[in-house]
């Protein structure tokens, strides 16, 4: 798993750092809650760690935004030395996933990150994913859309997945290129600009069909699901051009 970690006290960033790489985790540590944020805007991360009391805000302002600028449901855990029950109630309420008071001990957090990770990527995924009228095989890696099969490569497959299950939530050009790539160095992100073009004409991805993909400018893009209302309106503005 690759994991964020709040904690502006260098030795307990290393220390924890350390349990996570002993078992195959990679761990990126931050000092402050800009440069936390900043990261997981730019960066895919599979769970966050974070410490409550840290230079520029509080972990609670960070857990705030990530959940409601990144609108994204990544497993959050704070560790912290804060561990009054009105404050685990408070981190609870504003979107943690879970809560563990310093100093860490290596076994009990390894198992409450895992467990995280069981909970939001269970291992018996169904093999038909339905996404209104679009219908995913994972098994053979083909999608219909209003029962009729799509032509696509094994990357249109692999890009409209991760689309799918990431419905609402920002995705910067350099997570996609991760994710669906996997290219973790800068290259031309030209290539998910093309990918996005051919994807919104060969999947049908439009207000009409319940779906579109909307690019966010010098971000990324975010897939929308679309309501009746929405799509008519979307559909009227359109018609008026």
């Amino acid at each position: 798993m690759r994991i964020a970690l709040l904690e502006d006290e260098q030795e307990q960033a290393r220390h924890i750092q350390g349990i996570l790489s002993e078992r195959g985790h990679d761990c990126d540590a931050f000092a402050t809650g800009q440069s936390f944020l900043s990261a997981v805007q730019h960066r895919s991360y599979d769970c966050l760690i974070l410490d409550w009391q840290i230079p520029d805000m509080s972990g609670i302002d960070v857990l705030v935004g990530v959940r409601a600028q990144l609108n994204w449901a990544i497993p959050v855990i704070f560790l912290t030395q804060r561990d009054s029950e009105q404050d685990i109630v408070q981190a609870l309420d504003a979107g943690a996933d879970d809560y563990l008071a310093k100093p860490a001990r290596p076994a009990e957090l390894l198992a409450r990150i895992h467990a995280l990770s069981r909970r939001t990527n269970p291992e018996n995924e169904k093999e038909i994913l339905v996404f209104g009228p679009f219908r995913v095989d994972t098994q053979s890696r083909s999608i219909t859309l209003h029962g009729e099969p799509l032509t696509l490569t094994d990357k249109d497959f692999d890009l409209t997945l991760f689309l799918f299950k990431n419905q609402d939530r920002l995705l910067t050009r350099e997570v996609l290129l991760e994710r669906v790539w996997g290219v973790t160095r800068d290259i031309n992100t030209r290539t998910v600009d093309t990918h996005m073009s051919r994807l919104r004409r060969r999947m049908g991805l439009n207000p009409d069909n319940g779906f579109r993909i909307k690019t966010i400018y010098q971000r990324g893009y975010r897939l929308e699901a679309m309501t009746a209302t929405r799509a008519a309106a979307e559909s009227g503005h359109a018609e008026a051009g």
